[in-house]
């Protein structure tokens, strides 16, 4: 018997057997259980439970029959709630274990819908040769292998909903063997579809396609090559478009960019990383990692002057054309590479009253010294990583001069280990401005 203690960053229970740690799948802190070894390793094996003897109060029934072998959720089982209790702790350990750091407070989890959340994701696809057909889905959980679904709980309608149309689809095409990805993207008024294709459709093919495209209401969309081959069936294609408060032309964006993948919550968290700002009406912003305008354009409402800079430059001339669309005159966007030791620009040179970056995975080292120069009253750091954001911060205050003032949890992608945070950083006592 072995009794759970905690759960780990990939959301697998942790128990010591004998003084080494094993990590069992699906195990759930307070509960004890039988357990089978599936792989020892020097510092740890991993298991999987036998008999559940000891059942946690915040184990609940997973809604998705899918649960287990898809690799798209592992959380289903924990109340959300407890879900967010585990997060929050894994961003605090990870903060303190690397950072060095505690927050002076930490704010409210941030969380919104837990169904129907997510309106982009990258779905594999695969003609199996001993099944006779096509599978259309996440992977399987620890595995290449691709789920078997028939639907998806968490994609945003109607996306969920046509995973074995799709795959039925798939499979009655004359490239079956030859559509190896699907991505999705689901705007407000429209959902996009893009299939990769590594040869020609025929005629035929594409007839089945716009049939299928008609009938759900969907853009599809070819991708022969790279991003710059994508092209829509049935051209025009209807514009991608998100809303944001005080944007009344919203977000628009093409079906490959990149776009907050939980509507509603990015709805919350731009509003949540505005108000920790506290702008003023006579400020200067700054905001790194600016994408398509996402955090740079609803804080324009409240300050003087925004600078957005990405490294994407088709994503800053999408930036550009969504502050023309909302009338916004006093954001200005720039492209340059933010993982270069000095990024090139005048942009770079200037004072700033409020520093906003959204950096990926990798974080955002490089430009540490360049935000500390332009020595802002407040910096909030959104992150996608909990162990690059801890780095971060353990930078900013022990070089640069700021204090983790606040940080906490937002609930970007429900009932999976996957943690999206937010800090905000001002100067220490006698430092800056």
């Amino acid at each position: 018997m072995a009794e759970v203690t905690a759960l780990d960053h990939e959301d697998r229970g942790v128990t010591r057997i004998e003084g080494k740690t094993v990590f069992v799948d699906g195990a759930l802190p307070g509960e004890q259980l039988r357990l089978r070894r599936t792989r020892r390793r020097r510092r740890h094996d991993e298991a999987v439970m036998v008999e559940l003897l000891s059942a946690s109060p915040a184990r609940v029934e997973p809604r998705c029959a899918h649960f287990g072998t898809c690799g798209g959720c592992s959380m289903q089982h924990l109340a959300h709630a407890a879900q967010l209790a585990a997060k929050q702790q894994v961003v605090a350990e990870v903060l303190e274990r690397i950072g060095g750091l505690r927050p002076l407070s930490w704010l409210p989890p941030l969380a919104g819908p837990i169904w129907s959340y997510r309106r982009r994701a990258r779905l594999g696809c695969k003609f199996v040769d001993r099944k006779g057909r096509v599978l259309v889905g996440f992977r399987e959980r620890g595995s290449p292998y691709i789920a078997e679904l028939q639907g998806c709980d968490i994609l945003a309608p109607p996306a969920g909903q046509l995973i074995a149309a799709l795959a039925t689809l798939i499979g009655a095409l004359s490239i079956r063997r030859r559509v190896p990805q699907i991505e999705v993207a689901v705007a407000d008024r429209a959902t996009a579809l893009v299939l990769r294709v590594l040869d020609a459709p025929t005629a035929a093919d594409l007839e089945m396609l716009r049939e299928f495209e008609s009938k759900h209401a969907l853009q599809l969309y070819l991708q022969p090559g790279g991003l710059e081959t994508v092209t829509p069936l049935s051209p025009p294609a209807m514009p991608l478009t998100y809303e944001l408060p005080g944007l009344p032309a919203g977000i628009a964006f093409q079906p490959t960019d990149f776009v907050q993948v939980n509507g509603a919550l990015n709805r919350q968290m731009v509003g949540l990383a505005t108000d920790l700002l506290a702008p003023e009406t006579g400020d200067v912003a700054l905001d790194l990692y600016c994408g398509l305008g996402n955090f740079s354009l609803p804080l324009a409402r409240r300050v003087a002057r925004v600078t957005g800079v990405e490294g994407d430059a088709g994503l800053v001339a999408r930036a550009r054309e969504n502050a023309a669309r909302n009338g916004i005159t006093n954001a200005g966007f720039h492209a340059a590479d933010l993982a270069a030791e000095n990024p090139d620009g005048s942009w770079a040179r200037g004072r700033y009253d409020l520093v906003l970056l959204d950096p990926p995975r990798a974080g955002a080292r490089e430009v540490l010294p360049l935000i500390a120069a332009a020595a802002p009253r407040r910096i909030v750091y959104v992150s996608c990583h909990a162990g690059t954001l801890a780095r971060d911060a353990g930078i900013l205050a022990q070089r640069h001069g700021y204090r983790l003032q606040a940080a906490g949890i937002m609930d970007m992608f429900p009932h999976t280990s996957h943690v999206e945070s937010i800090a905000l950083f001002e100067p220490a006592a006698g430092e800056g401005a």
